[in-house]
């Protein structure tokens, strides 16, 4: 048991993700959306927030993950953040170039800056390589792991704004590998999956009567 959670809000693609054997068992719990805003989530230590969610019902959930955070938990949000609900996340539109891959010496815009980072002991950069939605504006303090070459953060890891720690990427592979189509999002997630494991928190052990 690692305390691992992933939010499930109804669609196809994030049930064949979720329940994807492969990706099912680094998870404790499954939590129907709907559900969120009144689970009090004491047995998770980490949180993943797929993209394409209904955004109201992840306002009304809000102060569990901010919740979660505090107590220092670990919260994984994907995707589009245009009405952000996590401390700290600023969101900015950028059009998307789907079609990159088909253009003479193509670039997706997207930029390692931390190839040293221990995601990448799971991940290359072909794995983490396909086209983005928008950008993000980080904390300061804020490490970023992955940016788009015009600015803006892709990828990065907030440990400053909270007692918890934020993991926020505007990437989408549930989304893609639940659609059945875009391979790199599936070698992301069997990457991304081991390194949140070697990340998370222990939960702690439950206590026992003398």
């Amino acid at each position: 048991m690692n305390g691992i959670a992933a939010v499930y809000g109804g669609s196809a693609q994030h049930y064949r993700s979720l329940h994807e054997p492969k990706y099912r068992r680094w998870l404790d719990r499954i939590i129907y959306l709907p559900t969120l805003p009144d689970d009090p989530l004491d047995t998770v230590t980490a949180l993943i927030i797929p993209e394409r969610l209904h955004l109201g019902l992840l306002h009304r959930a809000a102060p569990r993950l901010h919740a979660l955070l505090e107590r220092g938990g670990t919260v994984v949000a994907f995707g589009e953040q245009p009405r952000p609900y996590l401390p700290g996340v600023r969101w900015e539109h950028r059009p998307t170039n789907f079609w990159w891959w088909r253009e003479p010496a193509g670039r997706s815009g997207l930029v390692v800056l931390r190839p040293d980072h221990a995601l990448f002991h799971h991940l290359t950069e072909r794995d983490v390589t396909w086209h983005f939605h928008g950008v993000l504006r980080p904390p300061p303090a804020a490490e970023v792991v992955i940016a788009a070459e015009d600015g803006g953060a892709i990828f990065y890891i907030d440990t400053v704004s909270t007692p918890g720690r934020l993991v926020v990427t505007t990437l989408d592979p549930m989304f893609h590998f639940g659609g059945y189509f875009m391979p790199a999002t599936e070698r992301f997630l069997d990457g991304f999956f081991p390194w949140l494991m070697e990340t998370v928190r222990p939960r702690p052990a439950p206590s026992r009567d003398p």
